[in-house]
């Protein structure tokens, strides 16, 4: 993969002294990698494809929705950017799409913004060091971490470094609580990962769901559980349940993606059908 993290050095990749690429299992599928093939990306392997194209096979519209729910994450940026929210920790990143991520949204508008980035698949961590670099006004971080133990996010150093907790923060988690099934206890993971931060901080959030077409999204379910990957897809009221106590879900209120506030420009949507996912931003009170 010419140009790729894995052309350079540890050094050139680290964005923190002392890095080195950890080991990535390639035997096993996994989300991030999964979307990256949907988006058409080239960080994915054999067992990456191989079980997004049993997804594909129930579901071909599911690059639609993993373009919407990118085309989401650029329009709530912006709009938080111009609102003034400057600090942002964005979990579930994935794999970077060259400008396209959370902080060229962001700095694009506010250039002193600082953004924290957060996942746990080691090839993902491997492109962020590389890719995602800050403009010189605002700054950008990494934190190899599992949203399943909110403390090791909140208790980073590296998050105490890089953003001001004692201002409103935007919390980003876009196509992650899907895979987190009820047993995973995502509302606790939800209230944890939030209960510290100021009045005024923002909590972006996506989900799949079957509402318009349950048969299918049965079946991919099922295709995720038997690459190991857990799931659970959620009715419009049950991803609004989601959100903790305190904070108060915002205008447009749950929206098909491409609803969610869509740029003036934009004068054709796809069928709700072939997005199946919501999107919701909420404040805290």
């Amino acid at each position: 993969m010419s140009g790729s993290a894995f052309d350079r050095t540890p050094e050139q990749n680290a964005l923190v002294e002392g890095w080195t690429p950890p080991e990535i299992d390639t035997s096993r599928a996994h989300s991030a990698r999964m979307y990256d093939y949907y988006l058409g990306g080239k960080t994915n392997f054999p067992a990456d494809r191989a079980a997004a194209e049993r997804v594909l096979a129930a579901f071909p519209s599911l690059r639609v929705s993993a373009r919407e729910n990118r085309a989401f994450l650029m329009r709530l940026v912006r709009l938080l950017a111009g609102q003034g929210i400057t600090q942002f920790l964005d979990i579930g990143t994935g794999i970077p799409i060259e400008g396209r991520n959370t902080h060229d949204a962001a700095q694009a508008v506010a250039p002193e913004s600082r953004v924290v980035y957060v996942d746990n698949d080691p090839i993902v961590l491997a492109h962020a060091r590389a890719l995602l670099t800050s403009g010189a006004s605002g700054a950008t971080a990494y934190i190899d971490a599992d949203v399943h133990t909110p403390e090791s996010i909140l208790d980073h150093p590296t998050l105490g470094t890089t953003l001001d907790v004692n201002r409103p923060v935007a919390v980003l988690m876009l196509a992650l609580l899907h895979f987190l099934p009820d047993d995973h206890k995502p509302t606790e993971i939800l209230a944890r990962l939030t209960e510290r931060l100021p009045s005024g901080s923002h909590l972006g959030l996506s989900h799949v769901t079957g509402d318009f077409d349950p048969v299918s999204w049965e079946s991919i379910v099922n295709t995720y559980r038997e690459s190991g990957i857990p799931g659970q897809v959620r009715s419009r009221a049950e991803f609004a349940a989601l959100v903790p106590d305190g904070w108060e879900i915002v205008d447009p209120g749950v929206e098909i993606l491409p609803h969610w506030r869509p740029d003036a420009s934009t004068t054709e949507f796809p069928d709700p059908a072939l997005v199946s996912a919501y999107a919701l931003v909420a404040r805290k009170l």
